[in-house]
């Protein structure tokens, strides 16, 4: 703890095990597995159903995208040059190390999310393989974090390809000790529903009242260019290096408009939203616009669809995730309060930092110590309910 409160990274990741669906995985599935196989040539692909991804084909060590292998990009994007398990790090896939790693980095606590379960969603449209990946994962980030439940936190992967489905995997994965919920933000991995489809209701009443926040975390399309068509024409070249880790935080971004704007959370008053990995500093000016449109449009209806402004839901339910090398946070606290800002590493992904304690408190240095310290943990604790 520093200055007598909880140091928690709400955004921390595991390195997954090549084998780990096949392992955790029930025997029906088994073969349809997520598994790292070679094709003919000797590349390495990630298998989702029997069929390779094709963002990472060959590219299997950005995958990893391992903490200190930014200098290596190059490396990185060609076919063959580095595998999954070259890239690492025992800190992602080693409990004892990741223990080891939060003690180096002042931190007490850790949620942690996947890497390789970041790909699979709009790749997988059996339902009850969909469902079968989720367990496969939920049990394996129980094991992992069974190593230490007081300071590794699991998040469980849910989902929504099958409503009802879900309903039952949050439930065991409560009762299993998963303290939140994580969703991707990706229209594809529901099949193309809305958010606010009538379909998910009864999931998100159970989430809100089993007090199982939801996130929104970046995901990995294996083809961005079905949402960013005009932008991204030729995949990965050197005009898209900047513009792809850009434009993939607008997925998040969109999915968590949509909760407040369709009135998901005016219905669930008691669901709780974080949006993780977009940064924070975008949020004020997002949130006044969505307010001056949404005033905007009241003259034009009869009948309001929402009774509260949209920042104010997002006052009431919602955190958003901080990046610590930001410099504009202090805007974000200021504008919402502490209470609705948390932060996260990222680790052990390639744009984590390391000292990444010593980062943030630098950027939140001019703030009182108690507004501090709801920043470095108070605040996250609170949301997901954690003892800290």
């Amino acid at each position: 703890m520093i200055n007598g409160g909880p140091v928690i990274d709400a955004d921390g990741h595991v390195l997954e095990p090549a084998d780990t669906w096949q392992k955790f995985i029930e025997p029906k599935y088994r073969d349809r597995a997520m598994r790292i196989e070679k094709d003919a040539d000797g590349l390495e692909m990630l298998l989702i159903d029997g069929r390779s991804h094709k963002r990472v084909h060959g590219k299997m060590g950005l995958t990893s995208g391992a903490v200190g292998l930014r200098d290596q990009m190059e490396k990185l994007w060609t076919p063959g040059a580095v595998t999954y398990e070259q890239v690492l790090v025992p800190g992602g896939y080693d409990p004892a190390a990741r223990i080891k790693v939060l003690d180096e980095e002042q931190i007490d606590i850790v949620m942690l999310y996947p890497t390789l379960g970041l790909f699979w969603e709009g790749h997988v449209t059996d339902p009850l393989l969909a469902d079968a990946y989720s367990r496969a994962y939920n049990r394996y980030i129980v094991d992992f974090c069974s190593y230490n439940r007081k300071r590794l936190v699991p998040v469980a992967h849910i989902t929504l390809r099958d409503p009802e489905l879900a309903v039952t995997e949050v439930q065991r994965a409560r009762k299993d000790g998963c303290m939140a919920v994580y969703l991707s933000p990706e229209p594809l991995s529901r099949g193309g529903r809305r958010l606010d489809d009538p379909v998910y209701a009864r999931f998100f009443d159970t989430v809100s009242d089993m007090n199982m926040p939801i996130g929104f975390h970046v995901t990995v399309r294996e083809d961005e260019q079905l949402l960013f068509a005009d932008y991204l024409k030729g995949g990965h070249s050197e005009n898209n290096d900047l513009l792809l880790p850009t434009a993939v935080m607008m997925e998040c971004m969109l999915a968590f408009t949509q909760l407040i704007s369709a009135g998901t959370l005016e219905r669930h008053p008691k669901l709780k939203v974080a949006v993780l990995e977009t940064g924070s500093n975008w949020l004020s000016s997002w949130l006044e616009r969505m307010d001056h449109k949404y005033e905007a449009m009241l003259a034009t209806r009869s009948k309001p669809i929402l009774k509260l402004l949209p920042s104010q839901y997002f006052e009431r339910q919602c955190v958003i995730s901080a990046d610590p090398d930001e410099t504009m946070t202090s805007g974000v606290v200021e504008r919402f309060g502490a209470e609705r800002v948390i932060w996260a590493s990222d680790y052990p992904h390639l744009d984590a930092s390391m000292n990444v304690l010593g980062i943030l408190r630098e950027q939140i240095k001019d703030f009182p110590a108690e507004t501090q310290r709801k920043i470095v943990g108070e605040s996250a604790a609170n949301f997901y309910g954690l003892a800290a």
